[in-house]
């Protein structure tokens, strides 16, 4: 008996914007990596992430540890660009008072 071995592509799709994804699903390579780096196994990040088929989650992991310095490069551009979004916005709506903003607003409704 023997195997057929083949390549298997990798399970990393980037959309328009550039984020990338695992597979046809919602789930980010930053969650992945992310939940890796706190020390869950693919098994927990599966079971964590449904739609992610469990050979996809040992995929992206391996990926990320053979490409570590480029997925830890977008990694940090993401978290910049997020930081930048963050702070436009704070510009935009300024945070505070907004607790009592939201409470006052509530309360108009009752």
């Amino acid at each position: 008996m023997s195997i057929v071995l083949k390549a298997e592509p990798l399970p990393l799709v980037a959309d328009a914007d550039g984020l990338v994804r695992v597979g046809t699903t919602r789930v980010t390579l930053d969650t992945v990596i992310a939940a890796f780096k706190d020390g869950l196994a693919a098994e927990e990040i599966a079971e964590q992430y449904p739609s992610l088929p469990l050979g996809q989650v040992y995929a992206v992991i391996g990926y990320y540890i053979d490409h570590q310095a480029e997925v830890d490069a977008y990694l940090a551009a993401r978290e910049d660009l997020a930081k930048e979004v963050r702070q436009a916005n704070e510009r935009l709506f300024s945070p505070v008072g907004i607790r009592a903003r939201l409470l006052a607003r509530q309360a108009s409704r009752d």
